[in-house]
């Protein structure tokens, strides 16, 4: 009975993040999350460009002269 104590109490984290991963592909909460890293993605790729355009130009350019 100890062992599993002790392998609860060693795994527990790990435990609880299968138990939240089964609820979460239970109700699809999956496609929401994708959704909001998709989102959040593409802020912050646009705001790196929109910071670095000149920079941003250059790689462009030197990956299109390559084709």
């Amino acid at each position: 009975m100890d062992e599993f104590k002790d392998f609860l109490i060693k795994y527990r984290g790990a435990i609880i993040g299968g138990i939240i991963a089964i609820i979460a592909l239970i109700l699809k909460i999956h496609e929401f999350l994708i959704g909001c890293l998709i989102i959040v993605a593409g802020i912050l790729l646009g705001n790196y460009v929109q910071q670095n355009k000149e920079m941003v130009k250059d790689k462009i350019r030197k990956i299109v002269d390559k084709w």
